[in-house]
């Protein structure tokens, strides 16, 4: 059965903008890009918003809904009281292009920080083998969608622009750990997670964790870990050992 849905929706531009507020016709069952759909289909034809595949795989529909960040096409308005009004701006950590899209290249600029996967050479057979269980412990992190709804709820981001040259953010610290937990991989990518993309200035709040639309244990299975392995390389005993015979050599040799 329908009803009348109260709406507000933010409205604007790169130069600013409001809150505008609508009453949007739905049907139960409906979704949240359901009603954005029909709002802009019957009273407001310039809207733009960003969607693609309105079945939660694409992570085109990200915007934040009552001021949580979410894909719009997989929050049902069941969710809320009939009486309830559903209030939908941009994510809050991109810049704004126009009403709910906006820019997140700041994200694909840092995937091109991150270096790509550096195989092994192939046995002599000519293949690669690896363990199953080493296989399956990064495949959980192969879900992600690129939704960029952890980025936009990470704080240290979020409140402070300031960070964004020093700090990946969690789902490249997603990309770190997969890549540097895969038993193939010839790159040791821990000092460049601690020093390039501030691995240290997160403190696990689990924020990303929480909003995350594949329920990828971001914080728990790749941050954390990431963060006890450049530990390790730093702080282990044998490794500083290590280190400072090789130095003593390198002075020797001169």
């Amino acid at each position: 059965m329908g009803y009348d849905l109260s709406m507000r929706v933010w409205r604007g531009d790169a130069d600013g903008g409001a809150l505008a507020d609508f009453t949007v016709p739905v049907e139960e069952g409906e979704v949240v890009l359901d009603a954005i759909h029909r709002l802009q289909a019957t009273q407001a034809g310039d809207l733009a918003v960003r969607w693609n595949c309105k079945a939660g795989k694409c992570g085109s529909c990200s915007a934040e809904v009552n001021g949580r960040p979410r894909l719009m096409c997989m929050t049902r308005l069941s969710e809320y009281d009939q009486g309830e009004t559903i209030t939908v701006t941009p994510m809050r950590t991109f810049p704004v292009i126009k009403d709910l899209v906006t820019n997140v290249s700041y994200n694909y600029e840092k995937a091109k920080e991150l270096p790509a996967f550096a195989p092994t050479p192939p046995d002599a057979d000519g293949k690669r083998r690896m363990a199953q269980a080493d296989v399956e412990r990064g495949q959980e992190f192969r879900k992600c969608i690129e939704c960029f709804l952890c980025q936009d709820t990470c704080h240290v981001i979020r409140d402070h622009e300031e960070n964004k040259p020093a700090f990946a953010g969690p789902r490249f610290f997603l990309r770190y750990a997969e890549l540097d937990m895969h038993p193939l991989d010839t790159n040791d990518r821990r000092q460049l997670a601690q020093s390039a993309a501030g691995l240290s200035m997160c403190n696990i709040t689990k924020c990303c964790t929480e909003v995350c639309p594949e329920h990828i244990k971001i914080t728990d299975n790749a941050i954390i870990p990431m963060k006890e392995r450049v530990v390790d390389r730093k702080y282990d005993p044998l490794v500083w050992l290590g280190s400072k015979i090789f130095r003593r050599d390198q002075r020797e040799e001169v």
